[in-house]
Formats: structure tokens, sequence, C-alpha cells
């Protein structure tokens, strides 16, 4: 049985994706059909040099401007941020948008973390990204004061007393195919954004391949009966393009039009998004 499959665009905020511009785009989506919003996350990587818009902040515009569609980072590198002050941020744009968020989680590379003075070998930071991901959680999730001894944070009877509208915000987590340590975190939790080098969008069969591995990660544990969703990370032509029917039959959830700071104008975006998702069915 071919999964259903829903749409989103996922586009940078740096230029001139401010986060007013980030929400009103947000709601042209909504208004268009489309299924989620997502953002990039960086702090310090700002390729054009003309400033960025603050994730939180944008985040909350897109709440704001909206009232169905899902809504996230795409993705965050979470080493890079005190896993509470998340927790706290995650509640309350749960509470905010009535229970559409989500959040995208990734390992980050050098240029968010190297002109700050933090480390920035991949291993450490995906040790610390693991570390972090378990604290949120148990923040989100645990009614009780919560201790915690790790590597990179220690915590002593920490409680954080907001709800979410959601019993469970998905975290989403993001790998290069084919490493395998990334696939594994995410078959641990919700979702996952399996990327190609160069941003290769892959066959069906190259995606079914990566999906592969996920299935067989969460066979016979708990994690194999929670809803899963697969992203694929690609750019279609307009709404008459059929092509994500062949990813749905394999396997994916989501089709994301990725913009690109590179090659997409505003322009160009909001023409792209107006013009309403591709064909899913």
């Amino acid at each position: 049985m071919t999964t259903p499959l829903r749409t989103a665009v996922c586009l940078p905020t740096f230029g001139d994706f401010d986060a007013r511009t980030v929400g009103e785009l947000a709601r042209s989506a909504e208004e268009a059909g489309w299924d989620g919003f997502f953002i990039w996350d960086h702090l310090l990587w700002d390729p054009l040099g003309r400033g960025g818009a603050d994730t939180t902040v944008a985040l909350t515009a897109i709440a704001l401007a909206t009232s169905r569609v899902r809504f996230g980072t795409l993705v965050t590198p979470l080493a890079r941020r005190r896993p509470w002050k998340v927790a706290r941020e995650l509640a309350s744009l749960d509470q905010l948008s009535g229970g559409r968020l989500v959040l995208g989680i990734g390992n980050g590379d050098d240029v968010d973390f190297a002109p700050v003075g933090d480390p920035t070998p991949a291993k450490h930071r995906a040790a610390v990204l693991d570390e972090s991901l378990e604290i949120v959680r148990r923040l989100l999730e645990e009614d009780g004061p919560i201790d915690h001894e790790g590597t990179a944070y220690r915590l002593d009877g920490a409680v954080l007393h907001d709800t979410t509208v959601q019993d469970r915000i998905p975290f989403w987590v993001a790998g290069w195919w084919p490493n395998r340590k990334p696939l594994l975190r995410a078959a641990r939790y919700e979702g996952v954004v399996p990327l190609w080098k160069e941003f290769h969008v892959p066959t069906p069969e190259e995606y079914a391949a990566c999906l592969a591995v996920i299935r067989e990660a969460r066979a016979g544990t708990p994690q194999e009966a929670v809803p899963f969703d697969a992203l694929v990370w690609a750019r279609s032509d307009g709404p008459a393009d059929e092509r994500p029917l062949g990813y749905a039959e394999v396997g994916a959830t989501w089709w994301v039009d990725a913009f690109h700071w590179r090659t997409d104008s505003l322009d160009d975006v909001r023409r792209r998004i107006e013009a309403g998702p591709p064909r899913v069915v």
C-alpha cells in the first residue's frame, strides 16, 4: 500500500528571507495547499553577508501566520544549543501553534562552531547531539526532577514545567547516505531526513535502500510501532510534477521542495510556493 505523501517547502533565513518575510511565505504556502513549511537553522554562517533571522523568532512568525501546516527546522545542529533552552523554546512554540511543531536535527558543520571556539570534530558533535536529544526529550516528557550525568552536561533535579500540545514533538534526524550512524540515530526517533552528497536527488530505488537500513534497525523494537516520517529532499517542477509518486511507493511520507540561496531569489520562491505543491495522489 502506498504511503500517503505530504508536501512542504524549506528555505534559508538570511538575506531577503527575514522573519517577517518568512511568516508571509508560510501563510502563502498554507493557502496554496502545502502541508509543511520548514527553515534552515544557522547562527554565524551568513554567505550573503546581509544578516539573517534568528531561528526561534522566524519559527514564531510561522506559527502566528499559519493555522494548519506542520513547521520547524531542517535542521538544527543541536550540539551548539543548550538543551534546556531548546526544550523551553519547543514547548512554547508547540503551545503557540496548537501542536504543529517538528524539530529537525543534524550534526551541523564547522561554520557555526569554529568561529566561537566550539569543538568541531564530527564525532564530538555527534556525542553531544545524542546527549542533548536525551535531555530535551526528558525535560519535555518527564514530570519529576531530572538528574543527568553525561560527558557534556550535568543536571541536578532540573524540572521544566512547560507542557506541549502534542504528546510528543516529532524529532526528525538528518544524515548523509550511506553513513549508517545518523540513520541508526534516526531509527530511535520519529523521522529521517536522508541527504546525498552534493544534494543529489536519489532515485526511488536509492531512497528505498536507505529506508531499508532504518526499517531493519526498528524491527523488533518498541519504535517499530511508532509512526515514522521519511523526507525526500528535492525540488519539483510545479503542480503537474508526478515524480513524488514514485517515492511514496517506496515509503516516503514527505516531499520537500528545498530552496537555496545560490539559485533562488525571493521572487522565485514566492512564485513557486503560490503555484502550489506537486502531485502526490
